[in-house]
């Protein structure tokens, strides 16, 4: 985007933004112009990295939906589950 932009082109602009902002200013608007610029290349950093995750998952999904569809298949296996003391004989204490 700089590329095309020359010395000149850069002083002429340097010089004008010195008679609208003037010497006070300027120092200032350079700080906060660079903290935008570094706010806004984070947070576009950030998104790319956001996006390639995503891709990374959903290539990743057609790889985990077969072996999940195997497991949909294969029959579960019966859990045994403990009776409560007594509730065999039918008499449980009440007394608690």
């Amino acid at each position: 985007m700089l590329g095309s932009i020359g010395m000149p082109e850069l002083i002429i602009i340097f010089v004008i933004a010195l008679i609208i902002f003037g010497p006070r200013k300027l120092p200032e608007l350079g700080r906060s112009l660079g903290k935008s610029l570094a706010e806004f290349k984070r947070a576009s950093n950030e998104l790319r990295s956001t996006l390639e995750e995503e891709i990374r998952l959903e290539e990743e999904r057609p790889k985990v939906e077969p072996s999940k569809a195997a497991e949909a298949q294969t029959p579960p296996v019966p859990m045994h589950v403990e009776e409560p003391v007594g509730a065999a004989s039918g008499k449980v204490d009440k007394s608690a």
